[in-house]
């Protein structure tokens, strides 16, 4: 399977909960709260890597999490902060939310960083609620959870390696046993009707995309065939294996017709590497012929031409240690403008709130903000619900339930937080 396209799931770390303490110093016997707040949650952030060019390192992990902020300390000391989650990614990669479809970043230039999971705040420590009327409070709040998403991430580039040739040299072949693509393959010209990629990998850090593409024939710049969509394609690749048919009449002219549709089309395509490689030297006749086919392209400046058979896998290691060192020294391909430094995505605050009736008895409030007032609140503590009353009025929500018709004894539900409703006197 060729990892151009995986879905990840990210979360940013918790804030650190706010700490209740009070100042217990000699001579000091009532020196009031010193509860720090709670430090902030780890961010997940993506990284362009020049060390990367495909997707993969994503093929046996899904899930990233970022670390969560440590709890307040006392004497107003602030917990330490989660430490970010950075993702190495390759050059090229399109980060997109998996559940909207919106883009978030396309990572084109290493250093580039996109913060895509954003780590929730850290809780405000009980130092932070002393006033005149209430110098001693027993009031601390829990960090905000951390941002969540799907993330949907598409490589760009499409191939480190474009395998170029006549239809049937074998490109489908040596694809399918150097990587772990399974292409249709079949005795018969234009099996290929549409690009194969797989990863070519020599070690899990040494590795490139190779791409089988639909063969050329002539006249293929001028939209003939197959060839106009493959040449489009093969304008992002970085090298080129050039496979022969080592039984085809002629495969000097083969190679010279390649190369006269590549000319002719343009974009660069002629002056990129090329490794050129004979195939079907498993056939007795063709591995006779060879040095002989050797011989030809040498008086054409081609000195280094190199021979193998797929369906054998002869020859087909030395072939993928070659292109990879080469794809190595290649020039980058050209990418989009410049794109910011840093791309970060702070989650959106939501003021409303709704109230629904789930049953008879049982009530449901929605609401990014009141949830998350709710969630803060550490209810161990009686001045903290106390707290959670008066911000839940002050907001509107007990009388938005009084008006949808809340009941003595019902049950109200806010996120996690569930208490019976009752009517004070």
């Amino acid at each position: 399977m060729f990892y151009d396209q995986v879905k990840i799931h990210v979360t940013g770390g918790h804030g650190g909960k706010g700490g209740v303490y009070f100042r217990r110093e000699k001579y000091i016997p009532f020196g009031g709260p010193s509860g720090g707040d709670g430090g902030k949650g780890g961010d997940v952030v993506f990284a362009v890597s020049s060390h990367l060019n495909t997707l993969y390192h994503f093929a046996h992990k899904k899930e990233f999490v970022a670390a969560d902020g440590e709890p307040g300390r006392n004497k107003d000391r602030t917990g330490a902060g989660g430490e970010d989650l950075v993702i190495q990614a390759p050059p090229g990669t399109v980060i997109y939310d998996a559940e909207t479809g919106e883009l978030l970043a396309d990572l084109v230039e290493v250093g580039q960083r996109a913060v895509v999971a954003v780590g929730g705040r850290g809780g405000r420590g009980n130092i932070r609620f002393a006033s005149a009327t209430n110098q001693a409070p027993r009031i601390a709040e829990f960090g905000d959870p951390g941002e969540e998403r799907w993330l949907r991430l598409e490589l760009k580039l499409l191939a480190d390696v474009g395998l170029v040739g006549m239809p049937n040299a074998g490109k489908s072949t040596l694809l399918s046993v150097t990587t772990a693509a399974r292409p249709e393959i079949a005795d018969y010209p234009f099996t290929t009707l549409h690009p194969n990629l797989g990863v070519v990998a020599l070690s899990m850090d040494e590795t490139f995309v190779m791409a089988d593409l639909p063969g050329l024939i002539e006249g293929a710049s001028e939209g003939r065939g197959l060839g106009h969509e493959f040449l489009r394609h093969i304008e992002r690749t970085r090298v080129l294996i050039h496979l022969l048919d080592g039984s085809a009449l002629d495969p000097l002219a083969d190679f010279e017709a390649i190369n006269a549709e590549l000319a002719a089309f343009g974009h660069g395509l002629i002056d990129k590497p090329q490794i050129v490689v004979i195939n079907k030297l498993d056939i007795p006749g063709v591995q006779a012929l060879f040095p002989e086919m050797q011989a030809l392209f040498a008086e054409r400046g081609y000195h280094d031409v190199m021979g193998i058979s797929a369906i054998a896998q002869m020859g087909t290691r030395q072939l993928i240690g070659r292109a990879y060192q080469m794809v190595q020294d290649a020039p980058l391909p050209e990418l989009p403008q410049p794109a910011p430094a840093m791309i970060r995505f702070e989650p959106e605050e939501d003021d409303s709130f709704t109230v629904v009736r789930e049953s008879e008895g049982f009530w449901r409030v929605h609401g990014g903000k009141i949830e998350r007032a709710v969630y803060r609140t550490q209810t161990k503590w009686d001045d903290a619900l106390l707290r959670l009353h008066h911000y839940l009025e002050h907001e509107g929500v007990l009388d938005a339930l009084r008006d949808a018709g809340v009941q003595e004894g019902d049950t109200v539900r806010i996120g996690e937080f569930e208490f019976e409703w009752m009517e004070r006197d």
